[in-house]
């Protein structure tokens, strides 16, 4: 798909979710027994709920909440250069964030006809926890993202970890190191997505937050280049809107 995939159609994106709640001991008596539920047989036996809880309470939908969704999408020049243009929605609002959201890819299919959505495991990870969490703030999932009866070939997303594995269904590969492989440079720069709860609930930083969220949809997009065998983006060609 990426070989002939037009690069005008693609919104790339990348979210950035922490705990919905700052640590374990604030969560109501009933979410405690819910996680502790949850995590019953996966949780390490050398971790407390109040540890694990904030390692991975942010990775799931039902315990997290996003509080960054970055975008990005390819253009030319008046010189018929490519560039990138990117857009960062940040907040503590989740559902004002998930509708900003939704209108950017709403305006988006308006100007493009085609939206191929774009990132680094957004099969896996980022769609669906935007899905789950536009369902547990009661917003009707638009079409393009109705996925549960859709076939593999039928949803138009295309997932740069997908792509590395060239039919090797047991490969996994983070951003950093396929970024590094391929001779892109890393976005790990200031901040890793461990970092992210600390900064959001002890330095409520989201500035810092959005620029490193920024950061791995621009590596996503070179990344994209690369497989195109396309030149990657130069600096003064990324604009932030």
């Amino acid at each position: 798909m990426v070989y002939n995939v037009n690069l005008a159609n693609l919104l790339v994106l990348d979210i950035e979710t922490v705990p919905a709640s700052p640590d374990f001991q604030h969560l109501p008596d009933y979410w405690k027994g819910l996680w502790e539920d949850k995590m019953s047989k996966t949780m390490p036996e050398n971790f407390s709920h109040t540890e694990w809880y904030a390692q991975r309470a942010g990775i799931l939908a039902e315990f997290g909440k996003i509080i960054c969704i970055s975008t990005g999408c390819f253009y030319q020049d008046a010189n018929g250069e490519t560039g990138f243009r990117l857009k960062s929605l940040s907040g503590d609002d989740e559902k004002k964030l998930l509708l900003d959201f939704l209108g950017i890819l709403h305006t988006f299919r308006d100007k493009r006809n085609t939206v191929i959505l774009a990132g680094h495991n957004i099969k896996e990870f980022d769609i669906p926890y935007i899905c789950r969490r536009l369902m547990i703030h009661h917003v009707a999932l638009p079409e393009m993202l109705q996925l549960s009866a859709k076939k593999p070939w039928e949803t138009n997303m295309l997932d740069t970890m997908e792509l590395w594995k060239f039919g090797d269904y047991k490969n996994y590969i983070s951003l950093n190191l396929l970024a590094a492989v391929l001779g892109i440079e890393t976005p790990k720069d200031d901040i890793d997505g461990s970092m992210v709860r600390d900064v959001y609930y002890r330095e409520h930083d989201l500035q810092r937050i959005a620029v490193y969220c920024q950061k791995d949809v621009v590596t996503v997009a070179n990344i994209i280049l690369r497989f195109k065998s396309l030149p990657l983006l130069d600096k003064e060609h990324i604009v932030i809107s």
